[in-house]
């Protein structure tokens, strides 16, 4: 059974659930030990299906989550209208019982939440992905202007390691963005993943940001990292109404 997962720190309305999950548990093997849940990294897919099916029962979810297939974008769906994961980096839903659900493994996933506990949306938020747009596209969707948000797991600002043309990007952007980077050497700046959402976010009015304080890099024991493995596996971020 699946006993070990995070559960956001935020006040969120009664009803709503959220979870993410750490790399403890599950049948996976070898570069993927252990609660590897991603088809698409080269993991055994019975041992990955059987992954999922231990996250759905050990949360009781209502349903399977609805998965996507995740390409770093602006795209935001509306879950319980899709099928056969499409392409899209974020999902939203009015509907009770759906599981809003992305995967990561380094990048930044995000829950949202209406303060009213009508809407609630996840986003997979990557560099590429912020500097695209991802938040204030799945922020807009939900039309709802009292949101909070969670930051999930992410590589953490004294390890993920950038390019000057990242930081280039981002604050010609915005030029609030620079105060997320550190300079590390002639070529390269520290990012501060957590900080450019907070920053993102508080552009379009929501300030209510909670967690933010993980490092995938850093805690090979709880979490899968990309950046620290290449070959390895993902972490879901899920939220529901119930």
């Amino acid at each position: 059974m699946l006993n070990n997962w995070l559960e956001p720190s935020w006040p969120a309305p009664s009803g709503i659930r959220a979870v993410s999950t750490i790399r403890m548990g599950g049948v996976s093997q070898g570069s993927y030990a252990g609660f590897n849940l991603a088809s698409h990294v080269g993991d055994d897919l019975q041992n990955v299906l059987q992954n999922r099916h231990l996250l759905k029962s050990s949360l009781n979810l209502p349903n399977d989550p609805v998965w996507l297939t995740q390409i770093h974008s602006d795209v935001v769906v509306q879950a319980e209208l899709i099928q056969n994961a499409p392409s899209a980096d974020a999902s939203f839903t009015t509907c009770s019982e759906v599981v809003c659900t992305v995967m990561t493994a380094d990048c930044l996933p995000v829950l949202f939440c209406s303060k009213d506990g009508q809407v609630v949306a996840a986003a997979h938020a990557g560099w590429r992905g912020l500097l695209a747009g991802i938040l204030a596209n799945t922020y807009q969707a939900m039309q709802r202007d009292k949101v909070i948000a969670w930051l999930g797991p992410a590589i953490g600002p004294q390890r993920f390691e950038v390019g000057n043309e990242v930081f280039d990007a981002f604050v010609q952007k915005n030029p609030r963005f620079s105060s997320a980077f550190n300079r590390k050497d002639e070529q390269h700046y520290l990012a501060d993943l957590y900080e450019l959402a907070r920053i993102e976010l508080a552009g379009y009015g929501v300030t209510e940001v909670y967690g933010g304080d993980f490092c995938t890099y850093s805690d090979a024991e709880r979490f899968f990292s990309y950046r620290r493995e290449v070959q390895t596996g993902r972490m879901a971020t899920l939220i529901w109404r119930a």
